[in-house]
């Protein structure tokens, strides 16, 4: 109506007195600002286009999920300003389109949006209608994803865990009675000359030693799948950084790897299982390690913010690509020739069983970031300001 309206005033903009286009246009102004106020109250973000996909306008929810400003968007194309944004495929002429996208700048978010195709007037053909742009409406799904995602974990693990006993009978009680029975046949090979001995001990410690790869292999799977309560008690996190680089430090070394250790001061202390946070912290710096075939620099930096104690390891490998990075937390997925594909695995569980999480963040070809949040125990009460009280109303009581 107020179209047909705005219509009529400009086929008689002539006969109309100037403080009554005045007053029109003020009250087409009053609802543009609230239109606007409203798009920016909601929470999905909201970006509309022209037929060409250049921005008509952008809510500030779409500027936050992007890391836009909506004001500095404004006529400029919006594929050139989304990385990855494939927009020919998603205007689709007439037909809305929907779609999932994972976004990493300026924070990790999983998002479903839908293009709708925004149709007006055609000036050409009355009471036909044209096709003017597109309506780009996002709804951030990262915690559902999240949700689905350690829902789907736990149902791997509980598939696991019922192959977990049959493992460790069927390959562990064997492997034990292979040792023992080495043990034996080195006992009678040491009473051989010594020439016969050097052509049969050699084999002999290679079976040892593979036999010890395959326990190793055993003890992962089973620690993985059924890990042990935790052990909790007042901790410096920063001493426990040390001792997991000063037992790793000859290793590094060995791989010319240079260590840089930046340990925050007046960090609090924490209750934790120091054994399995170690176990987390060597699995990382393993990982890291093996990363940079060439030598490098590992970096270990310990910090604090409000909520969390911060651990970031950040190395110079080559880094994940974003199909690696989604898989990377799965059980027995690896990317390195005889990895077991357990170590991260491992190292999440262990730090959600803190209460924890683990942010992985990669540049493909330059290395990688990886932080551990622990949640503080010692946050701080925030009164807030105090206001009146409302008085009550007449005849009733307080």
């Amino acid at each position: 109506m107020k179209r047909a309206f705005l219509d009529k005033l400009l086929a008689r903009l002539r006969l109309i007195q100037p403080e009554e286009v005045e007053a029109f246009f003020s009250e087409l102004a009053r609802d543009k600002r609230f239109l606007e106020t409203i798009f920016n109250a909601i929470r999905e973000g909201v970006i509309v286009t022209d037929v060409a996909g250049t921005v008509v306008y952008m809510n500030d929810a779409a500027g936050m999920i992007f890391g836009l400003d909506p004001a500095a968007t404004i006529g400029r194309p919006l594929a050139g300003n989304i990385s990855g944004l494939r927009w020919k495929e998603l205007a689709q002429g007439r037909e809305v389109v929907t779609r999932d996208i994972e976004v990493f700048h300026p924070a990790h978010r999983v998002l479903n949006f839908y293009v709708v195709p925004l149709m007006g007037e055609d000036d050409e053909h009355p009471g036909q209608r044209d096709h003017v742009g597109y309506a780009l409406i996002m709804r951030d799904f990262t915690e559902r994803h999240r949700e689905a995602q350690e829902t789907l974990e736990t149902e791997r693990i509980a598939a696991l865990q019922l192959l977990a006993a049959g493992v460790a009978h069927e390959i562990g009680n064997p492997l034990n009675s292979l040792a023992i029975h080495l043990q034996l046949l080195e006992r009678r090979l040491r009473k051989l000359p010594e020439a016969e001995q050097e052509q049969l001990l050699h084999p002999l410690e290679i079976a040892r030693d593979e036999i010890k790869r395959l326990d190793t292999i055993v003890t992962q799977f089973l620690r993985a799948i059924r890990p042990t309560p935790l052990q909790r008690t007042r901790q410096d996190i920063n001493s426990i950084i040390r001792d997991t680089a000063e037992f790793l430090e000859p290793e590094l070394k060995s791989r010319n790897i240079l260590l840089e250790i930046e340990l925050a001061s007046a960090l609090p202390v924490l209750d934790v299982d120091q054994d399995q946070l170690k176990q987390a912290f060597f699995n990382i710096v393993k990982n890291a390690s093996e990363a940079m075939k060439q030598g490098g620099l590992l970096k270990i930096r310990t910090g604090s913010e409000s909520e969390w104690v911060n651990i970031t390891f950040t190395d110079t490998g080559g880094g994940m690509s974003n199909e690696t990075m989604a898989r990377v937390f799965e059980p027995y997925f690896t990317t390195k020739i005889g990895g077991s594909g357990l170590g991260l695995m491992i190292t999440q569980r262990v730090v959600r069983a803190h209460g924890g999480e683990v942010v992985i963040e990669s540049d493909p070809g330059k290395g990688l970031r990886l932080t551990i949040r622990l949640p503080r125990h010692d946050r701080q009460v925030e009164m807030l300001p105090s206001r009146p009280l409302p008085l009550p109303a007449p005849g009733r009581s307080a």
